[in-house]
């Protein structure tokens, strides 16, 4: 089973809110495997729809903070002893259904924390002191988290979803470097082109331009032979078709990002992992569209309350939701936008 990684060098892209649906309905669709989340944002936003949502959820998320059962915890550890792996990572999980009854029982929690942003610079200091393999081995500390996770369970055949921030800061690095495949959400619009184009450049080093700077974590990686996670494939996230003049300008930004995640694909093949096992690799560019491109369309009023109130879009029903002291009503109409694209999403997830 393989590690996600959802990332975009883009805010607002929903980002956390797609790593909620998919690893919800994951765990749903497969109850005999434990599926884990791994909340590598300083916002921890998927961590707060896990625990219950805007309120419920930030009430929590502050109480484990306190107790330093989150992934800032375990970041402490590691940089008091940045290169002795403590074998801790299991006593820093959580499982949400505690708290929430709307997630599935199989699913566990590292709980995001804000102060990963305080630990970056003393990580990255660790990263490039010490032993002259520091930065390998501080870029493999998440990668190490996982497995003493697996190790607790007895089973290392297990689903891993790591949420991310937009920035390629150091606990960005970590991510990738942990990860075995990556899935980039996008919004359609322009600046999602130039995201999804920095995605391509800071991890694996494309340059548009011949001869350009490559990026250090780039380099790195060949240098101590690590690995980065293969694209997976690139998701139109809160797609809308308002009316048809909206709907062409989206298709024309999406049909654009296409275009640059196909020309990486000729030249580097290699950055890329075929699905589902045993298709034959793409060879037109229809063939590698439906291969490696989604869509996820706007739910509207759903979506704001599924994320609220930490309720699974595959569990919400059409009815009246208490928001903010309001009534909201959730309509058929609502969930039938996105939950199809949701459960098609899921299930190509190996």
């Amino acid at each position: 089973m393989a590690v996600y990684a959802l990332w975009n060098n883009k805010g607002g892209v929903g980002k956390s809110y797609l790593t909620f649906q998919i690893a919800t309905e994951y765990a749903r669709t497969h109850p005999d495997q434990k599926v884990l989340v791994v909340d590598l944002c300083p916002q921890a936003n998927v961590s707060s729809m896990l625990l219950g949502g805007i309120i419920e959820g930030e009430s929590r998320l502050t109480e484990s903070a306190e107790q330093g059962n989150t992934i800032a915890g375990y970041i402490d550890a590691r940089i008091t002893s940045p290169y002795i792996t403590p074998n801790t990572g299991a006593t820093f999980l959580a499982q949400p259904s505690i708290n929430n009854a709307e997630i599935p029982r199989n699913l566990f929690l590292v709980t995001g924390d804000e102060r990963l942003e305080l630990q970056a610079s003393r990580v990255s200091g660790a990263a490039n002191t010490g032993p002259a393999d520091a930065w390998r081995i501080v870029h493999s500390w998440i990668s190490d988290l996982i497995h003493d996770i697996r190790t607790s369970w007895n089973n290392q055949e297990n689903t891993i979803f790591i949420d991310c921030n937009p920035s390629f800061t150091m606990y960005t690095e970590l991510a990738m470097s942990a990860s075995d495949r990556l899935i980039i959400p996008f919004s359609a619009d322009g600046s999602s082109k130039r995201a999804v184009r920095a995605v391509l450049s800071l991890l694996y080093g494309t340059n548009r331009a011949r001869g350009g700077e490559r990026s250090e974590f780039a380099v790195k990686t060949e240098q101590f032979r690590m690995t980065t996670p293969k694209i997976y494939c690139y998701v139109g996230n809160r797609l809308t078709t308002i009316n048809r003049h909206s709907a062409i300008a989206f298709k024309q930004v999406i049909n654009e990002i296409r275009d640059e995640v196909w020309a990486v694909w000729q030249q580097n093949p290699n950055d890329f992992c075929i699905h589902p096992q045993g298709a034959g690799i793409p060879t037109t560019r229809a063939a590698f569209t439906r291969m490696f491109q989604y869509e996820v369309v706007d739910a509207n009023t759903a979506s704001v309350v599924s994320s609220a109130l930490g309720i699974p879009i595959m569990r919400l029903a059409p009815r009246n939701y208490q928001l903010a002291g309001k009534s909201v009503l959730v309509n058929q109409s609502q969930l039938e936008k996105q939950q199809p694209n949701i459960q098609t999403l899921t299930r190509m997830i190996e």
